[in-house]
């Protein structure tokens, strides 16, 4: 197909590539990896494979599928989180906000009159999908450091206590990477004797590598997570957005049901999927393991106090939380923001540290900072 294209066709697409690396090489802002080479996969682009359908049940009439792929990955992460072994259950979805999405929408199936609680610096799409799904909603304040505050989650609980609960916990914020504690989340729920329940943690950016962080969070299967998340796309890296979902069997099995046209399960937010995301992770997990992820992280925190360190002799306000890989300074102009692809909100501009990057881009790109004015960030840090 792409033969008949026409020569200024194929121009436009070269045009787009050389776009592309000069864009990558000014990345800083955003959670998204870029040191990936999936082109040994390129073969399986003339299949129309799709993962309909739930790839851990035995039938399926469409058998152009990863099926097998995609358990494997489920599996790994499944063991990463530390998921009780044979009650867990997953997918490989479009993304975090998806993974939110059936996190959400499997908790209100089961409690339909919960209340959600989440805070004010969930990801946006928290908020977005209860209004899709139509929940009752509480939103909690946060700490200066960016986690929730468990004072006033105690207070908007009070308020509902007759109510099964739903709770988001966030396992890295997206502005100033702050970690909810599930197991104070968990022990409030207990002070109020609220047996519904059901805790979601969204740790798109940081459940690749947060049982590696000393000490580490309290986020996984163990201490009190029923759904967990993580982005593909982000800290793994991969050319198509993507993630995975990681759910208690036994709540899952109360929401699935039978689908006579594919002969199979249909448990999932969409129905047609994505095969070639699953064969992206597989071939990132099979190539990293839990020890590669474990040193990319390690590698990405020294970078961090590296950059970290030379934005401080700069004399500018900088501040970070413990073991982030997130760097917040004070708003910049747009020109560098643009230039540079820097996430702003309101008076902080942030950046994140993510594998791909190099001494050499940090180096370039505070000698762009350094012109910067400088801020006072007093009242954010």
């Amino acid at each position: 197909m792409i033969k008949n294209l026409k020569s200024e066709d194929l121009a436009k697409l070269d045009q787009l590539e050389k776009y592309l690396d000069e864009k990558s090489n000014h990345f800083f802002g955003y959670p998204c990896t870029f040191d990936f080479d999936y082109s040994p996969l390129q073969k399986f682009l003339k299949y129309p494979i799709n993962n309909v359908g739930d790839s851990f049940y035995s039938g399926g009439s469409y058998q152009i599928n990863t099926h097998s792929f995609e358990r494997e990955v489920i599996d790994f992460f499944a063991q990463l989180l530390k998921a009780p072994i044979n009650n867990y259950w997953g997918y490989v979805t479009n993304g975090s906000t998806e993974g939110n999405l059936y996190g959400l929408y499997l908790a209100k199936r089961i409690y339909p009159s919960a209340i959600v609680y989440f805070s004010e610096e969930s990801h946006y799409s928290i908020e977005k999908n209860i209004n899709l799904l139509g929940i009752k909603y509480e939103k909690i304040k946060t700490q200066k450091n960016g986690e929730i505050d468990y004072e006033d989650f105690k207070q908007k609980l009070s308020l509902h206590q007759h109510l099964p609960a739903i709770v988001i916990a966030n396992i890295g914020t997206t502005i100033k990477e702050a970690k909810d504690d599930v197991m104070k989340l968990r022990d409030i729920l207990d002070d109020f004797n609220i047996k519904d329940r059901y805790i979601h943690c969204d740790a798109a950016f940081c459940g690749s590598y947060a049982q590696f962080i000393t000490p580490k969070p309290n986020f996984d299967f163990t201490e009190g997570a029923d759904s967990i998340i993580i982005s593909g796309h982000k800290f793994i890296g991969s050319p198509i957005p993507c993630g995975v979902v990681i759910v208690l069997k036994h709540n899952k099995e109360k929401v699935s049901s039978f689908v006579n046209v594919i002969d199979d399960l249909d448990d999932t937010i969409t129905g047609s999927r994505n095969a070639l995301t699953p064969l992206i992770l597989w071939c990132a997990i099979k190539a990293f393991g839990a020890e590669g992820l474990r040193e990319r992280f390690f590698n990405c925190l020294e970078l961090t106090e590296y950059t970290f360190d030379k934005i401080s002799k700069l004399g500018i306000k900088v501040w970070r939380n413990p073991n982030a890989l997130t760097i917040l300074i004070p708003r910049v102009n747009k020109e560098l923001q643009y230039k540079w692809q820097l996430a702003t909100h309101d008076d902080i501009t942030h950046i994140i540290i993510k594998p791909g990057m190099t001494k050499s881009m940090i180096d370039t790109f505070i000698i762009d900072l350094e012109k910067e004015t400088q801020k006072d960030l007093a009242d954010v840090f």
